[in-house]
C-alpha cells in the first residue's frame, strides 16, 4: 500500500471521521477527570473534608491508573481497538452514576479509583486506533488534534459543569458526565472501524524492524526523555484538574464564575498550539530536519517554558501576569502529548507499538498519583492557604524545567534506532554459526 502524496491510509475521510471521534473520546476523559476540581468547594464542604483529603481524592483517581494504562496496552496489540475503546467509555459512564445519590468519601474514593481504572489508557489507546490510520511521517498532525481533546475537555466543559454546580448541584454535574458517555458509546458502535496499518505493515514502525526486545525499547534513551517530559507535563496536568480552580479562589480573589471561564483559557491556547506545533513538525520532518529536532527538541523547549512560567506564577500577585502565566504554565507543556507519542512510534515496532505507547503513558501519569496530594499537603501545612499554594506551584515549576532540561539531552531515536539494528544484526550473526553446524 503507497502512503506518497496521501496524508492517510485507505480512505482519509474514515481516517478523520476515527480521529474526530478520539478528540471527542479525550474530551469526555478530561471532562471527567476536571469535574473533581470544579466542584472542589462544595465537595469539601458536603463532606467536611481537609485539603490533604481532597488531594488524596485527587490521587485516588490514578491509583490504578498507570498499571491500567500499560496492561491494556498489551491487550489491544492482539484485541481491536474499537472494542477496546467501547468498552473503556462505558465503564467511564457507569462509574459516574453513584454520584447522583448520598455519596460518602468511601463512595467517591471507590467511583474515583475505578474511573481512573477505565480512563488510565485512554489516550494511548486513542493514539493506537489513530495510528493504524496514519503511517509514521503524517503522525504528528493527526495525534496534535487528539491530544488537544483533552484540554477541550476542561476548557469547553469547565463553564457548563460550573453552572450545572452552581444551579443544580455537584451531583448532576457527574451525573451529566455519565450521559455524555453512553451517547459516546452509541455513536461509536455505529462509526468505529479498524484501520489498514496492522503489524504485518512493518514499514509503519521502528524502520522496518520486526521485533525489539522490550528491555532494550524501555531502556532506550528515546522512551526515557518522552517519559521524562510527559512526567514533567502531566504533573501540570494533574494540578490544573484537580487544585487550578482552588487557587484561583483562594489565592487569586477570583469568584467560582470568573475561575470557569480562567479554566477554560489554557485549553484553548494548547487547542490552538499543539495542532500548529504539530503541523510544523511534520513540515520540518518533511523537509529533512531530524525527528530529534522536529519533535524531541520542540516538545521539551515547550515543557520548560511551561515550567518557568509556573515559577512566575508562584510570586506573581498581579491580575494582568497571573492570566497569561496560567495559561502558558497549563497549555504550552502539554505539546508533548502531541509530539511524544509519535516518537514512541517511530522506535516501536508496529505489534509492540500499542504496549509501548501504553507503558509511556502509564509511567509518566504516576504524577498524578502524586501532584494532587503533595499539593493539599503543602497548603495544608502552608502559613495560609493562598502562601501554601504558591510554594506548591514553585516546587512544581522547579519540577518541570529539569524534567524538560533532562527530557532534551535524552531524546535521539535515530541513535536508538541504530543500537537496535546493530544488537538485531549481532544476534543474526551469533546464530549463523550454529545454523552451519
Amino acid at each position: 500500500m503507497g502512503h506518497s502524496g496521501d496524508s492517510a491510509a485507505g480512505d482519509p475521510r474514515r481516517a478523520w471521521l476515527i480521529v474526530g471521534m478520539m478528540v471527542l473520546f479525550m474530551l469526555i476523559n478530561f471532562a471527567d477527570k476536571s469535574v473533581i476540581g470544579l466542584a472542589a468547594g462544595p465537595i469539601i464542604k458536603d463532606l467536611h473534608l481537609t485539603n490533604e483529603q481532597f488531594g488524596q481524592i485527587g490521587s485516588a483517581f490514578f491509583l490504578l491508573f498507570s498499571i491500567s494504562a500499560a496492561g491494556v496496552g498489551f491487550i489491544v496489540n492482539r484485541v481491536p481497538t474499537r472494542l477496546v475503546l467501547a468498552v473503556m467509555a462505558l465503564i467511564w459512564a457507569v462509574t459516574q452514576l453513584p454520584m447522583l445519590g448520598v455519596v460518602s468519601l468511601p463512595m467517591l474514593l471507590a467511583s474515583r479509583i475505578v474511573l481512573g481504572a477505565g480512563e488510565g489508557p485512554a489516550f494511548p489507546v486513542a493514539l493506537h486506533a489513530v495510528y493504524k490510520w496514519f503511517p509514521d511521517d503524517r503522525r504528528a498532525f493527526p495525534t496534535s488534534f487528539v491530544s488537544i481533546g483533552g484540554p477541550l475537555g476542561i476548557g469547553l466543559a469547565a463553564p457548563l459543569l460550573t453552572w450545572i454546580i452552581l444551579d443544580f448541584g455537584w451531583h448532576m454535574a457527574f451525573g451529566f458526565l455519565g450521559l455524555v458517555g453512553f451517547v459516546w458509546v452509541a455513536i461509536w458502535i455505529v462509526l468505529g472501524k479498524e484501520g489498514p496499518l496492522d503489524a504485518h505493515h512493518v514499514e509503519a514502525g521502528a524502520n522496518g524492524l520486526e521485533h525489539v526486545p522490550y528491555a532494550a525499547l524501555l531502556t532506550s534513551r528515546t522512551f526515557i526523555g518522552v517519559t521524562l517530559a510527559g512526567f514533567s507535563a502531566y504533573w501540570a496536568v494533574t494540578l490544573a484538574v484537580v487544585w487550578l480552580p482552588s487557587f484561583l479562589v483562594k489565592a487569586g480573589g477570583y469568584s467560582p464564575t470568573a475561575t470557569g471561564w480562567i479554566v477554560m483559557l489554557p485549553p484553548l491556547l494548547q487547542a490552538c498550539l499543539s495542532p500548529t506545533l504539530g503541523f510544523l513538525s511534520q513540515r520540518l520532518l518533511a523537509r529533512g530536519v531530524s525527528s530529534r529536532v522536529s519533535r524531541g527538541m520542540l516538545t521539551c523547549f515547550c515543557v520548560m517554558l511551561a515550567g518557568t512560567a509556573m515559577l512566575l506564577l508562584s510570586k506573581s500577585d498581579s491580575e494582568l501576569a497571573q492570566i497569561p502565566l496560567v495559561m502558558i504554565a497549563f497549555a504550552v507543556g502539554s505539546v508533548t502529548y502531541a509530539l511524544g507519542p509519535p516518537l514512541i512510534g517511530e522506535i516501536s515496532p508496529v505489534q509492540q507499538r500499542g504496549a509501548m505507547l501504553g507503558i509511556c503513558n502509564g509511567t509518566f501519569t504516576l504524577a498524578g498519583l502524586i501532584a494532587p496530594w503533595l499539593m493539599g499537603h503543602i497548603v495544608d501545612v502552608g502559613a495560609n492557604p493562598a502562601q501554601g499554594f504558591r510554594d506548591g506551584f514553585m516546587f512544581a515549576g522547579l519540577l518541570i524545567v529539569v524534567g524538560g532540561a533532562l527530557a532534551m539531552i535524552l531524546i535521539n531515536p535515530n541513535g536508538d534506532l541504530e543500537r537496535f539494528r546493530r544488537r538485531e544484526s549481532g544476534v543474526a550473526g551469533e546464530n549463523v554459526p550454529a545454523l552451519q553446524a
